[in-house]
C-alpha cells in the first residue's frame, strides 16, 4: 500500500500533479458515439452543444475490424472538433484485449489535450486502476500534457463488485464508477437477456386474499439492480467520486427508461449513459432536480437559518437533518444552472412562485 504522504505525488517523472478533488461537472448524460461509424462522426458538433458529455466508444459495439479505425476516427474527430464546455470522454477497450495498450498509447499521446476522462471496463480490482494510473502518467510526461486525464471504473464483474470500495480509491485520477448491467449480468450468472432495467420474473407477491391461492395476489416487478446500485453509490461517495447508471438498451420504451434514471437518480447517481438520442432529453430531465423540488428546498433552508433546530413548513416538520437533504439539491441546481440557461430560468422562476414561508419554531 502506497504512503499516503506519495498519494498525490506525480507516478512517473515531469507528469502532471494528480488532481486533489474531483471537478463536480454536469454529467447527466455520457453519450455514446461510435468514432468509426462516418454517419455518427458527422452529427458529433451538432450533438456536442446538446449534451454534457461525449464518449467515443472504442469497446462493446465496435467490431473487431473496426477497432483500429475507431480509435483513428476519435482522434481525427477530437483534432476537428470544437466541443465548447462539453467533455470528451473515451471508453478504451478492456485490459485483456489485444487493442488497450494501443489504444491509450495513441489517444494520450495525441489528444491527451482533448480528453478529459478515459473509461475502462470490466475493472476486477484496484490492480486494474494501478496499472493504468501509472501508464496514463509515463504518457502524459511523454505529450507534455499540464493536466492529468481522469479514470472511469465500470462496475460489470462479480469481482469488481466484491471489490468495488477499492476500485473507487485506487487512485487520485478516479473520476467515478458506472453500472455495467449486461456484462455484470453474465458474470453473475443472472438469468436475463436484458440490458439494465428490471425483469417481469423478478417480483413480489401480496398475500391470499381466500382459498384460492391464486385470488386477488397482485405482484410488483422489482429492481435486479438495486443492490448493486446502492452499493457503488456509496462507495463513490466514501472516496470523493461520482456514480452513474450505464445503459438501458430498450431504445423504444422510452417509459421504461425514464423509471430506471429515476430509480438511480434518487439512489444518488449524478448521471446515466445515453445510447441514442431519444434517451439524451430524458437524461436531461430526470438527472436535473425538478423547478418544484428545487424552490422547495430553497425555501426550507432560508427558514432554517443557522441549520440548527427545528421548524414547521407547510405542517412538516424541518431539522438540522432536513437542510442537509435540500443543500444537496439546491446545490446540484445551481451548478447545473450555471451551464444551463434555460434550466437556470425554470429554477428562478419557480422560486419567483413559491409561497411564502409559514413556519414557526419548535
Amino acid at each position: 500500500m502506497r504512503s499516503p504522504k506519495d498519494f498525490f505525488a506525480p507516478l512517473a517523472v515531469g507528469a502532471p500533479e494528480p488532481v486533489r478533488q474531483v471537478p463536480a461537472l454536469p454529467s447527466r448524460m455520457i453519450h455514446f458515439f461510435d468514432p468509426s461509424n462516418e454517419k455518427m462522426a458527422t452529427k458529433v458538433p451538432d450533438l456536442a452543444p446538446k449534451v454534457d458529455v461525449l464518449l467515443g466508444n472504442l469497446e462493446d459495439a465496435v467490431r473487431a475490424d473496426r477497432k483500429t479505425a475507431a480509435r483513428e476516427g476519435l482522434v481525427r474527430i477530437a483534432k476537428g472538433t470544437d466541443f465548447g464546455s462539453t467533455q470528451l470522454w473515451t471508453r478504451v477497450n478492456s485490459l485483456d484485449s489485444p487493442w488497450a495498450l494501443d489504444d491509450l498509447i495513441t489517444l494520450v499521446t495525441e489528444i491527451g489535450d482533448k480528453l478529459d476522462v478515459i473509461m475502462l471496463p470490466k475493472v476486477e480490482g484496484a490492480q486494474d486502476i494501478h496499472y493504468v494510473d501509472r501508464l496514463l502518467a509515463q504518457l502524459e510526461a511523454r505529450a507534455g500534457l499540464e493536466r492529468p486525464l481522469l479514470v472511469h471504473a465500470i462496475l460489470e464483474t462479480a469481482s469488481g463488485v466484491a471489490n468495488v470500495e477499492e476500485i473507487a480509491g485506487a487512485s487520485p485520477r478516479m473520476q467515478g464508477i458506472s453500472l455495467g448491467p449486461a456484462d455484470l449480468a453474465a458474470s453473475r450468472g443472472m438469468k436475463t437477456t436484458r440490458v439494465g432495467g428490471g425483469h417481469p420474473g423478478y417480483l413480489v407477491r401480496t398475500d391470499p386474499v381466500s382459498d384460492d391461492i391464486h385470488e386477488g395476489r397482485t405482484t410488483y416487478q422489482q429492481d435486479l439492480w438495486h443492490y448493486t446500485v446502492a452499493r457503488m453509490v456509496d462507495a463513490c461517495v466514501m472516496k470523493g467520486i461520482f456514480p452513474y447508471y450505464g445503459p438501458f438498451g430498450d431504445i423504444r420504451d422510452v417509459v421504461a427508461c425514464e423509471d430506471q434514471f429515476r430509480n438511480a437518480f434518487l439512489l444518488g447517481c449524478v448521471g446515466t449513459w445515453t445510447l441514442h438520442p431519444v434517451q439524451i432529453e430524458i437524461a436531461r430531465k430526470v438527472f436535473s432536480p425538478s423547478p418544484a423540488d428545487v424552490a422547495w428546498a430553497r425555501k426550507v433552508i432560508a427558514a432554517m437559518g443557522d441549520g440548527t433546530g427545528a421548524v414547521m413548513i407547510d405542517g412538516k416538520m424541518q431539522d438540522d437533518a432536513s437542510v442537509k437533504q435540500c443543500r444537496v439539491v439546491a446545490e446540484l441546481a445551481d451548478a447545473l444552472a450555471a451551464s444551463d440557461p434555460e434550466l437556470a430560468k425554470a429554477y428562478s422562476d419557480a422560486n419567483d412562485l413559491a409561497p411564502a414561508n409559514k413556519e414557526a419554531t419548535s
